[in-house]
């Protein structure tokens, strides 16, 4: 899965863009952010990175910012997806 194809599933699953932030850095999202030697997923609170977890390839990046948006989902929500 590739970041454009994390944005389609999110769109097709409707949760909100206030959730998220694919290009990384942002305050209290769910950011997914190209490093040098990999990728990090993680909840961008002010300055700090929360509960940060290092992939290395794209594809298992964004394989796990979508479980945890799906999480977020189902603890705001309690909004489980139907299909992956």
């Amino acid at each position: 899965m590739t970041r454009k194809e994390l944005a389609q599933y999110l769109k097709e699953h409707r949760v909100p863009g206030k959730l998220y932030s694919l290009k990384g850095g942002h305050k209290n999202r769910i950011c997914l952010e190209e490093e040098a030697n990999g990728f990090l997923v993680y909840f961008g609170s002010r300055k700090e990175k929360v509960g940060a977890l290092h992939y290395d390839s794209e594809a298992a990046a964004c394989l796990g910012m979508r479980d945890e948006i799906e999480k977020a989902m189902a603890g705001l929500y309690g909004l489980r997806f139907a299909s992956r």
